[in-house]
């Protein structure tokens, strides 16, 4: 915890912020990350890196996922919609400091694996679907807080509508391979919305085209 902090320190320049909130520290010592990555990857559970969950996609680095997480300012009523189960690590954190997550996966096995393990963990606040990212959660909307786990070259219009007024959101916004930035999106309670770059950041691309069966 204590080279994370140095880590989230480091990143003041960009995030304005020089540590992690009490809620987030305690929710990132609380889950096992080791629990979600494949057993080939364990070793490396705990290093500042992405490591991959197959299907194309990855497990953030834990700097990157404490200071998106920490930059929502997540209360414990709030509702929290995640686009991007993945392997479930960050649908877990979420859950350690939101009220309940409503967690949104494109590739149908990871969605299984991850609901498996959640399941296992005994999380009892998170709700998932698989679906297409860019259409959110629209039974369930509006969300205090979204959070966004891949890449997209433009904020999508329909999780802005899910959005509600005094929410918060944040999202990775660049190309595939190119330069991306991690963007934070404000809704006023008159619904006015101002978007804030963070940080350069390098995720994943936001799948559009996959089939759901």
């Amino acid at each position: 915890m204590s080279e994370l902090q140095e880590r989230v320190r480091t990143a003041e320049r960009w995030t304005g912020r020089t540590v992690l909130s009490e809620q987030v520290r305690a929710a990132l010592q609380s889950v096992p990350r080791h629990l979600f990555v494949d057993d080939e990857n364990t070793p490396l559970a705990y290093a500042n890196r992405p490591l991959p969950i197959g299907y194309g996609q990855t497990i953030s680095q834990p700097t990157v996922v404490a200071i998106m997480t920490d930059l929502l300012d997540i209360q414990n009523s709030d509702r929290v919609l995640e686009i991007g189960t993945g392997s479930g690590y960050q649908t877990a954190v979420l859950a350690e400091v939101a009220k309940q997550v409503y967690s949104v996966e494109v590739v149908p096995e990871l969605a299984v694996a991850a609901k498996r393990r959640l399941g296992q963990l005994g999380y009892e606040n998170i709700e998932q679907i698989t679906g297409q990212g860019r259409d959110g959660w629209r039974d369930q909307a509006p969300f205090q807080v979204i959070m966004v786990t891949a890449a997209a070259e433009d904020i999508p219009i329909t999780l802005i509508n899910q959005l509600d007024r005094n929410g918060r959101m944040i999202i990775p916004i660049g190309p595939n391979g190119g330069p991306q930035n991690l963007i934070r999106i404000c809704k006023d309670q008159a619904g006015n919305v101002t978007e804030s770059p963070v940080l350069p950041v390098s995720f994943v691309p936001l799948v559009q085209d996959l089939a759901i069966e």
